[in-house]
């Protein structure tokens, strides 16, 4: 980690610390201590389990990706690419941080850097189109109890998965209009060239051609292999689904114990969407102000509902940053590329 990247995540933990400090302004200790005192640690191993489980999955996804061009690629190895995501996701605004922190590991073992931004975008494709999948399920079930008790939060809702939505169309294009696609960035980067020097545009305009040509290539490889394709789209839908029940297990472990699994899950998904439309990163502010909205109504004891949201913060956020930087001290184990021979060259 540089510099800069330490400061990045001192700040965060100051920042998490001091919203933390603000959201328990209005608790008593004594009632925050009787809490803790009587949660159900069994339900919060649980919820530990499934962002466990949600790292493992991500691990999983990335091995299926690399095995067929190189052997040896350990699951330790792969486990190191989500957990330095959740890291550098985690102290970039709009988690610009997390693709080039996957491709830097994987590099790290043996991977070659082209194939590994292939790997990581046809590995952002498939996320984002699971989310949207996901988000569509949630709307059935939640949307209704978000518009009539949080008309305020639709708005949110909404501009996040236009987001979303927007970004898998611009991937879609990419992989199946490529020509079109690199005639309309060309268009788009036009009035950013009118506030850069010709060089610098010129560099920028030819790495995000490069970077399209390189997804074009490794997804039109990779499309081909649809058994591979749809086990890598269920396996994310499961990894995401393990992370949108975590607040539901919380409240288990609150001893609420007849609360509607269906409608907390889908409610988290809206939450995902929410804050990510924060630029602060991990949506700082934005994704326990979501927490505490949503599932008010569902914890209607203040303190139990403001221990609930640090705790989730814990798990889903505070936990990836930890993890991640154990990852990035952890020795890469060297992979070895597959060269194929001259008959399989022949054969395909």
């Amino acid at each position: 980690m540089t510099r800069k990247n330490v400061w990045s995540l001192l700040g965060m933990v100051i920042l998490g610390v001091a919203i933390s400090w603000y959201s328990l302004r209005n608790v008593k200790i004594s009632s925050l201590m009787t809490d803790i005192a009587t949660l159900n640690w069994w339900w919060l191993l649980v919820a530990l389990g499934c962002i466990g489980l949600y790292f493992g999955l991500e691990a999983v996804v990335v091995q299926k990706f690399v095995r067929h061009r190189y052997r040896h690629y350990s699951f330790k190895s792969a486990l190191r690419v989500p957990l330095a995501e959740q890291l550098f996701n985690g102290i970039t605004p709009f988690s610009s941080g997390g693709q080039p922190a996957q491709i830097f590991v994987m590099a790290q073992s043996g991977i070659d850097a082209g194939r590994a931004s292939s790997v990581a975008l046809m590995k952002f494709v498939v996320f984002q189109a699971m989310v949207v999948l996901n988000f569509l399920f949630a709307m059935l079930i939640g949307f209704h109890y978000l518009a009539e008790k949080l008309s305020y939060l639709s708005l949110y809702v909404f501009f996040g998965f236009f987001i979303h939505f927007a970004v898998i169309v611009g991937l879609l294009l990419v992989m199946y209009w490529y020509n079109f696609t690199k005639k309309a960035v060309k268009v788009v980067l036009v009035p950013v060239s009118w506030f850069m020097k010709a060089d610098r545009f010129q560099q920028l305009e030819d790495n995000i051609s490069e970077k399209i040509d390189s997804f074009y290539e490794e997804s039109v490889r990779m499309t081909k292999d649809w058994r591979m394709l749809l086990e890598v789209c269920i396996i994310t839908f499961l990894q995401l689904l393990f992370y949108y029940l975590i607040p539901y297990f919380i409240m288990r472990a609150m001893g609420y114990d007849n609360v509607n699994i269906v409608m907390v899950t889908s409610l988290n998904v809206l939450i995902f969407l929410v804050t990510s439309l924060f630029p602060i990163p991990g949506g700082a502010g934005g994704a326990e102000f979501g927490f505490t909205a949503l599932f008010a109504k569902f914890i209607p004891s203040h303190s139990k509902l403001i221990l609930a949201m640090l705790i989730w913060r814990i798990f889903t956020y505070y936990l990836g940053l930890f993890l991640g930087m154990i990852a990035m001290a952890v020795r890469p184990e060297k992979a070895e590329e597959i060269i194929p021979d001259a008959t399989d060259s022949e054969k395909r």
